[in-house]
């Protein structure tokens, strides 16, 4: 396959599947060899084994990032820091995709940034939306499961200090009832509790009356 053909099919696709060609008349073993000195030339990326974005100046679609985490590993979605910073929970920005998964953990450190993945049970594989953002399509966790994933995943011993460490901002967008209800479909006690202090502490901030 020449060069002008590859673009033809590929140029409006935010990224390439090499699965795109498998169903065709397309032979995979040459086009596999050509795809390995085009990205050689600069003029495609790897991001892993058979998904590639084009280069600038070839690429004609701008990449939604949490789509692509997406991409790299399915099925998973966006959860713990990074979906805090997304629904404003944090003030810093956060340069990982940290997705959950129910496949195999793994990270990829790529040109178009680092997508770290952390293994949960299937039983946990709830409590996210879905985002589409010029027809590429990304999950997202809601406010209230990422909290409870970061908690959950990080096995972190939860306190007031390190919750005011934290620094959590734009409580309102956090749903109590709701943070309490995913707690319990954890059934782990620890993630009950840890719910029941987050909503104490919410509410305090909430109030302007510190929780002892």
């Amino acid at each position: 396959m020449k060069w002008e053909e590859f673009i033809e099919i590929t140029g409006k696709l935010p990224v390439i599947n090499t699965d795109l060609f498998s169903a065709g008349e397309i032979n995979l073993r040459p086009l596999k060899v050509q795809i390995s000195r085009w990205q050689k030339q600069g003029k495609i990326v790897q991001l892993k084994r058979g998904i590639y974005v084009l280069a600038e100046p070839y690429k004609k679609q701008n990449i939604y990032e949490p789509y692509l985490a997406a991409i790299l590993k399915s099925p998973s979605y966006i959860s713990l820091e990074k979906a805090l910073e997304y629904h404003g929970l944090i003030p810093e920005g956060v340069n990982v995709y940290t997705s959950v998964t129910t496949k195999r953990p793994g990270k990829y450190a790529t040109k178009l940034g680092i997508f770290d993945y952390r293994h949960i049970k299937a039983s946990l594989f709830w409590g996210y939306q879905s985002i589409t953002i010029n027809k590429q399509t990304a999950f997202m966790a809601l406010p209230e499961k990422a909290l409870l994933d970061f908690f959950y995943l990080k096995k972190i011993k939860i306190s007031l200090d390190y919750l005011d460490a934290m620094r959590l901002q734009n409580l309102t967008n956090i749903n109590l009832k709701q943070l309490l209800a995913f707690a319990k479909r954890f059934e782990k006690p620890r993630i009950l509790r840890i719910a029941k202090i987050l909503k104490k502490y919410i509410e305090s901030e909430k109030t302007g009356e510190k929780a002892l």
